[in-house]
């Protein structure tokens, strides 16, 4: 079920808009020798996750050729990635492609201008080879969301709410609309999500955190969440994606069962690590790490927070690494397909992590098929466990400050969520229940209503 939900998340996310940022290129005969070379070398680095030097390289073959829409589609594309949202739209200006139009659409919803981005995915979506459910259901709530501010955040400049034990789950009690709710956090998730048993059309609604924190014309899609519920054991009406994560200036710490939300971004972190970040069209967050020290020991990866295993890299991407594969066990509990040992070296931004439980024979395939880059694994919820996070410069980085006691301990475990859930200590009576096993699930207690969504 988890890889049905990573599924559907990037189907969401993505839409069927749009050939690869390596895709073909109907200008390629036309274009001068030296723009054809820095455009192909823009487009390697993207996939391989170097979006500085495909950024660059991108830069190189528009000085060369300033008005070849091949060049200028890559160059958009790279800078939607890295959230660069101006130059995405400015770069696009005029061209009328369906795939100009479905970049210059996603950075005018990302960075609020829902007026435009409205504009963009209708005009995109009346190309019959276009089948784009994500820019479908977004048009519709940007045209409702007129005069609305995204993500305008009231109240208090600061909220911490605790979180449940759940084994290395993101799970967050918030109020829905007025509603106590839990909500589970997802990075391979561009947008937030409603629970569609609860609420049939995306909405604009309203978030709670703490008491007085409040975060208003919040932009919600839907899907149904019955099954992940009931293999966490908790009531998940909610899905909180990266585009709320950056809007809301998070930190979250499993170790400290801490989520904290604020209204304007932090400094930075003391004693932290910045780790670069760049996202799939804007939505899925990646990362691109080192798993050894050879010139091809880099690979763009995949943050998940919903998967729950620390780290999972492809066949070949294993086999670069130096790990000894014979080594490798399956572990009780886990899918039978599933072997994990240790990473030998591993590298995140400048932070070393030998030793790093990796699993082999994860299911990847999903990942794959919907990225434009050329994946080469997936970062989880167990890794990120071993650290308080916060999102910097407005999504495009995080802090990462390490609990030196997380890698002194047992090294971290694949999990499924069932075993990722495992029951908590009753909280207060206010509070919203910890999740519980399959079988003995509980609703988190309502308050009043305070509205219905917008």
């Amino acid at each position: 079920m988890q890889r049905a939900l990573v599924s559907m998340a990037f189907v969401v996310l993505l839409g069927g808009a749009s050939a690869a940022c390596g895709g073909s290129d109907a200008n390629t005969s036309g274009r001068e020798p030296l723009a054809n070379k820095w455009l192909n070398r823009a487009k390697q680095s993207y996939r391989s996750g170097d979006v500085d030097d495909a950024s660059s390289a991108a830069d190189s073959a528009l000085k060369a050729a300033p008005q070849d829409p091949g060049a200028r589609i890559t160059a958009a594309r790279i800078a939607l990635a890295k959230l660069d949202y101006p130059s995405a739209i400015k770069l696009t200006e005029d061209l009328p492609s369906s795939e100009a139009k479905s970049i210059r659409g996603r950075a005018f919803w990302y960075s609020g201008d829902i007026d435009r981005a409205a504009d963009e995915l209708e005009d995109m979506l009346r190309d019959p080879a276009v089948k784009d459910a994500w820019a479908r259901d977004v048009a519709k709530l940007s045209r409702r969301g007129q005069g609305r501010h995204p993500f305008a955040i009231e109240g208090a400049l600061v909220a911490s709410v605790e979180m449940p034990q759940a084994g290395p789950a993101l799970i967050v009690p918030c109020e829905l609309q007025g509603e106590r709710i839990l909500a589970l956090v997802d990075t391979a998730m561009g947008e937030f999500m409603i629970d569609s048993t609860t609420r049939k059309e995306p909405a604009w609604v309203n978030l709670r955190f703490g008491e007085r924190l409040e975060v208003k014309d919040v932009p919600a899609l839907t899907y149904d969440l019955s099954a992940l519920s009931r293999e966490l054991g908790a009531p998940i009406k909610a899905l909180i994606g990266v585009n709320a994560l950056r809007n809301m200036h998070v930190t979250f710490d499993r170790r400290g069962s801490q989520f904290v939300v604020r209204k304007s971004e932090p400094a930075p972190p003391p004693a932290a690590t910045r780790v670069p970040l760049f996202y799939v069209r804007g939505g899925g967050m990646m990362v691109r790490a080192a798993i050894s020290n050879r010139e091809d020991g880099q690979a763009p990866l995949a943050v998940d927070s919903s998967a729950f295993y620390p780290l999972a890299l492809d066949d070949q991407l294993l086999k670069r690494s130096g790990a000894d594969l014979a080594s490798f066990r399956s572990e009780q509990g886990a899918p039978q397909q599933w072997k994990i040992g240790a990473l030998p070296y591993f590298k995140l931004g400048s932070l070393d992590l030998p030793q790093v439980p990796v699993l082999q024979g994860a299911p990847l395939a999903e990942y794959k098929s919907n990225f434009d880059v050329d994946l080469g694994g997936v970062v989880g919820a167990g890794l990120l466990a071993a650290f308080r996070v916060t999102f910097g410069d407005e999504g495009r980085a995080m802090w990462l400050e390490l609990d030196p006691s997380m890698m002194q301990s047992a090294p971290l475990q694949p999990q499924g969520p069932a075993q990722a859930a495992p029951p908590a200590t009753a909280p207060p009576p206010a509070a919203p229940a910890a999740p519980q096993k399959p079988g003995t699930q509980k609703s988190p207690p309502k308050s009043e209503n305070k509205g219905a969504a917008k």
